[in-house]
């Protein structure tokens, strides 16, 4: 039962009538501005799915000890100015004048309908949901399993005061029995005052969705968060391409851009970024810092699970792109200078 819980539900009456008046769903699934190819040409999603599983993959795509990490006392953080806290792959919290918004939660060990699939490394689960404080807004960037996750949901439960999705996604939550009032659901280019100083404005993303083999049937979206003064960029999971450049026109620059580094390929070069894109993402958006996510806890693609990182700061250097490696769990303020950590190093 719990299996197919987990599969979410396909919108239908007023939800699928306000998706059938979006401009970006158009015969029968949504669309990135950019277009919907996921494979490199002459591929299909089969070959790549039967490569990837055939390939011999590299001694390192994962790591052989324990991820570090610092856990602390997240209801006790000082937070006039935003801090971040990384719970590793897409999850963070962002804690900010007594609110508390939580991106993506993934806690409970695997990213899949399955938990015999897709498993966390060593040491990147720090946090249970009961350790985490209310949480005044929820925000998913789309609904794939490493980003939206049945059990971590449920068990914030009631901690959750107000949740906010990508079209579509809104359909996953009521059939897991949140209340609809809670929800918020945004379109491209809408934006929502969600508590005094604090907006959020959807953005696009070029990627694609769905918990089932049906995909494009829900949004996947970016998204500015506006703290105050404070700017932050949410990537969500995209691959390279223009839109970055106009968010950064429209909307920047940014205290920090938080984009994924990592389970990219060859095969699917459309729907992430490799590393050297999601540097080149950054300077587009104009922002400050960089924070890489989307990394060193889940085996999505055949890389070695440092190599994102590494490749990126190398890159990152070349651009005079400031880069920000936090250690799961270590506070992260807008406002400060993080010394620099490759932590990764230490990991054998």
């Amino acid at each position: 039962m719990l299996y197919f819980q987990s599969l979410g539900k396909k919108s239908a009456g007023l939800r699928w009538e306000k998706i059938l008046s979006s401009k970006h769903f158009q015969n029968g699934a949504f669309k990135n501005v950019n277009g919907n190819q996921m494979v490199k040409e002459g591929m299909s999603g089969f070959s790549v799915a039967t490569q990837f599983f055939l390939d011999k993959k590299p001694f390192n795509i994962k790591p052989h000890s324990k991820i570090p990490s610092l856990k602390i006392d997240l209801f006790s953080l000082q937070d006039k100015s935003p801090v971040l806290i990384w719970l590793g792959h897409s999850s963070y919290l962002i804690k900010y004048n007594g609110l508390s918004i939580l991106i993506d939660p993934v806690l409970d060990g695997y990213a899949s309908p399955s938990p015999s699939l897709v498993k966390s490394f060593e040491g990147t689960d720090i946090y249970l949901p009961s350790e985490l404080p209310d949480i005044d807004i929820l925000i998913i960037t789309h609904d794939h399993y490493d980003h939206l996750d049945y059990k971590t949901i449920l068990n914030l439960g009631k901690k959750i005061k107000k949740i906010v999705v990508p079209l579509g996604v809104g359909e996953h939550l009521e059939f897991w029995n949140f209340p609809k009032e809670r929800i918020v659901e945004m379109d491209w280019w809408e934006s929502k005052d969600l508590f005094t100083d604090i907006k959020l404005i959807s953005t696009p993303a070029r990627h694609f969705s769905g918990r089932t083999i049906q995909r494009f049937q829900t949004l996947w979206s970016s998204f500015v968060l506006e703290l105050g003064s404070y700017k932050i960029f949410i990537g969500g999971d995209s691959g390279y391409d223009d839109q970055f450049k106009k968010i950064g026109n429209l909307f920047g620059p940014f205290d920090l851009c938080i984009l994924e580094n990592g389970q990219y390929g060859a095969n699917w070069p459309f729907i992430h970024m490799f590393p050297e894109e999601t540097a080149q993402a950054a300077i587009d958006l104009k922002a400050n810092f960089l924070f890489p996510v989307h990394w060193g806890k889940f085996i999505l693609a055949q890389h070695s699970w440092s190599e994102p990182i590494e490749r990126l700061l190398i890159k990152a250097k070349e651009l005079g792109l400031k880069v920000n490696t936090p250690l799961i769990g270590q506070p992260l303020y807008l406002n400060q200078d993080l010394p620099p950590n490759e932590w990764w190093k230490t990991v054998q």
